[in-house]
């Protein structure tokens, strides 16, 4: 959430980043609103100096009429706060200056790293792979759960697997602490998120949960969402808390299952595993002062590529335009890996910074000396398991339908190929 001297102080800024995002504010109405605020606060400051004077001279009956007014005034001024509280949340972040500006199309490769192979034999996508090793079954995931389901089986899950210990060791060494969230997060959660205030929630699964009033007897509904990625769940874990200045940089990495409509996706994104509604991955997020955002999306980036390098698979880094970009976002990079089956590089990794937008919205501030400041928030894809599986599978796939798995998972999985089972 901006802070509305932000505003303010920045009427132009803020509304054409806005426009840049996408996403249509009416920024003369919030002022409006916040004028009403401004006004009333300095009403109810007044009554209530003169309750206070009234109070020391003990004048009961002028008091309680004055108490009246103020309640009413009080309660006015509460409405006006929620309003203009509710306002604000539908103010994006401020991208970066200098992001691209314009949609999808106005994202710019940043670089590639690696060459992708040429095969001298016809390329299989993933399923086909899949199916033939038995390690991808999304025939039988359909009879139970529906379309863009999948089992990982075998050496499948055993890659799953085998990425996710790489994985943790590897940043566990680097200082990140391990953690398995919670899948289900309250809506008050998801609006201090703010991914859910550019469209709604469509995109994520309300499950509703009746929990039963102690003195009524009655139910009221508690509505919680299935998170779409471990981020979800690990940000908002140090809500309303105040970190000490020496407690940063705090960084985590997550294991979770994440779980996405996915509404509009069709073709070949819908086939296998490359675009589901149910998915695991392995995420970093860290919590940083703001002079150190900068070079923690380096450090993130880094790492990411790295995993990238170890893997060996070929890749491109692409910085995002404005129209791209999260509603909370600042910035966003990521990292696309070349899917022989498409001709082409699809995501598998974004980097991205919320600054102080995200630790506003949930209250996450840190100690700096006499001084509470609002951290930054960065997140970090370390793998998206799916779509790192179906880039082996196709990237290291054999003439005779074997997958050669990467150097660096071999002592995971114990084999070096993954053949076909006779």
């Amino acid at each position: 959430m901006l802070d509305i001297k932000f505003v303010r102080e920045n009427l132009k800024l803020v509304q054409k980043s806005s426009q840049d995002k996408g996403v249509d504010v009416d920024i003369s109405h919030i002022l409006e609103i916040d004028r009403e605020f401004q006004k009333l606060s300095s009403e109810v400051q007044k009554l209530r100096e003169e309750r206070n004077k009234l109070a020391k001279e003990r004048n009961i009956e002028a008091g309680k009429e004055l108490k009246n007014k103020l309640d009413k005034e009080e309660q006015a001024l509460r409405a006006v706060e929620e309003e203009l509280k509710l306002n604000l949340l539908k103010i994006p972040n401020i991208p970066l200056s200098h992001l691209p500006i314009g949609n999808e199309a106005a994202n710019k490769v940043i670089k590639k790293v690696g060459k992708p192979k040429k095969f001298d034999f016809l390329v299989k996508d993933h399923l086909e792979i899949g199916e033939r090793l038995d390690i991808i079954d999304t025939t039988r995931a359909s009879k139970v759960s529906g379309t863009r389901f999948a089992y990982l089986k075998n050496e499948g899950a055993l890659l799953e697997l085998a990425l996710l210990q790489f994985t943790f060791e590897k940043l566990v060494k680097k200082g990140f602490i391990p953690t398995f969230p919670p899948a289900l997060i309250r809506q008050e959660i998801t609006n201090g998120l703010g991914y859910w205030q550019a469209g709604g929630n469509e995109n994520y699964y309300l499950v509703t949960d009746y929990e039963e009033m102690e003195v009524s007897g009655n139910h009221k509904v508690n509505p919680l969402y299935l998170i779409g990625t471990a981020e979800h769940a690990i940000v908002p874990m140090h809500k309303d808390e105040v970190f000490s200045k020496s407690d940063l940089p705090k960084r985590y990495v997550g294991f979770s299952s994440s779980f996405r409509r996915e509404a509009g996706s069709y073709g070949k994104d819908t086939r296998g595993i490359l675009r589901v509604h149910q998915f695991d991955k392995i995420e970093m997020v860290a919590f940083v002062k703001s002079e150190d955002d900068e070079t923690e999306r380096r450090k993130l980036l880094e790492i990411a590529e790295s995993f990238m390098a170890d893997l060996g698979l070929p890749y491109q880094v692409v910085q995002l335009a404005t129209g791209d970009i999260s509603f909370p976002s600042a910035e966003t990079i990521d990292i696309e890996t070349w899917i022989p089956s498409q001709g082409k590089y699809r995501e598998t990794h974004s980097i991205a910074t919320t600054t102080d937008f995200q630790a506003r919205r949930l209250n996450i501030k840190y100690q700096d000396g006499t001084e509470n400041k609002y951290v930054h928030i960065l997140n970090g894809t370390a793998f998206a398991i799916g779509r790192t599986i179906v880039a082996i599978l196709e990237n290291y796939q054999q003439a005779d339908g074997s997958v050669e798995v990467p150097k660096i998972l071999q002592k995971y999985i114990g084999k070096s190929v993954i053949k076909v089972n006779k």
